[in-house]
């Protein structure tokens, strides 16, 4: 059985990685709660906001022929989950935390198609050179990256000049982590 696939994101680089991979997508969003509970394990989180965003746009579609996919991405660093800044002054405060050291990336995937529901999620190290303050001023004042995990882009500016090393999926840090997605849906039967 062939399925359409439903991309449950407004991320534009997750539209742009699954159009990279030739995987033909339609894109559906809710809005939804991001909130989870404290006790919840950190690494645990972007699974479980993936799920939810996955679940309200699959309330609302045929999952006989659709095959809904959802994604949530956080940067952690000492066990501190670092999402989207609020302002420049955070993406300023983040990015002098994340400077000279090594954080993880986390995104936590869904893919939900005939009432299953498939979660996974993918960890990423990256190695940040040291940054200084006209540096990190620099990057936020002319990307303005305050719809990003961690407030960087790992393909702009930042990433190209101060990231030392990756270790996993460099597509994960964008926001999807394409290889593994590509082979869940493969082992699914849903490619």
């Amino acid at each position: 059985m062939s399925y359409q696939f439903i991309l449950s994101s407004q991320s534009p680089r997750r539209k742009q990685i699954l159009e990279w991979a030739a995987i033909p997508f339609t894109i559906v969003t809710k809005d939804v709660a991001e909130v989870y509970s404290d006790n919840m394990p950190v690494r645990e989180v972007p699974a479980y906001l993936a799920s939810i965003k996955g679940k309200a746009v699959a309330a609302e579609t045929d999952l006989n022929s659709h095959v809904v996919i959802s994604a949530d991405t956080i940067v952690l660093f000492n066990n501190k989950i670092y999402g989207k800044p609020k302002d420049r002054d955070d993406a300023i405060r983040i990015l002098h935390e994340l400077s000279g050291n090594t954080h993880e990336v986390i995104t936590g995937v869904s893919i939900i198609w005939n009432n299953e529901q498939v979660i996974f999620d993918e960890t990423t190290r990256v190695h940040f050179s040291p940054l200084t303050t006209a540096e990190i001023e620099f990057y936020v004042d002319t990307y303005k990256p305050y719809d990003k995990a961690g407030a960087y882009a790992i393909q702009e500016w930042i990433g190209v000049t101060t990231i030392q090393k990756v270790e996993g999926c460099f597509f994960n840090v964008m926001g999807l982590p394409m290889n593994r997605l590509y082979h869940e849906l493969k082992r699914l039967g849903l490619l």
